[in-house]
């Protein structure tokens, strides 16, 4: 084949630093937008933004070029950085080291940006750490518990 043609979906989530609640309805918005032109700015396609206070999930599609770590190094690195300077109060604000990243198919792709979309009304049923363990357990994911919300 003379070009290279991909579908590399991801949902990723990553929290705020000590899962302080950071992240307030008066300034979601212009941080969604931001992380979205982050990852349009490294060739990467963001399909949806969302979250609560203390914890974000990006929807995103990526070029073959870019692997999952670097894309989530640029985001959290060029969003925090934006943060610190531009929100008002923000100046301690940061993210946790961490993150999940878990592929998505096709089959499922409308469903899991529907999902990051009704962010705020999904955890009125459920905690971060019941969601979490739960896209962990989904998809058959080892982890340590102890280390799990540091």
């Amino acid at each position: 084949m003379a070009d290279t043609y991909v579908a590399l979906h991801y949902h990723i989530v990553f929290s705020t630093k000590y899962r302080e609640p950071w992240i307030t309805v008066d300034v979601e918005e212009r941080v969604w937008a931001y992380l979205g032109g982050i990852a349009r700015q490294y060739g990467m396609t963001p399909l949806q933004i969302g979250g609560l206070d203390d914890h974000l999930h990006v929807v995103l599609g990526l070029p073959p070029t870019l692997t999952v770590s670097k894309a989530v190094q640029l985001l959290k690195g060029g969003s925090s950085r934006w943060m610190l300077t531009n929100l008002s109060g923000f100046e301690t604000f940061g993210w946790q080291d961490g993150y999940g990243a878990f592929t998505v198919s096709q089959s499922v792709l409308t469903a899991t940006m529907k999902y990051v979309a009704r962010q705020r009304e999904a955890h009125q049923v459920r905690t971060f750490q019941e969601e979490y363990l739960a896209l962990l357990q989904r998809r058959s994911i080892a982890y340590d518990e102890g280390h799990l919300w540091d």
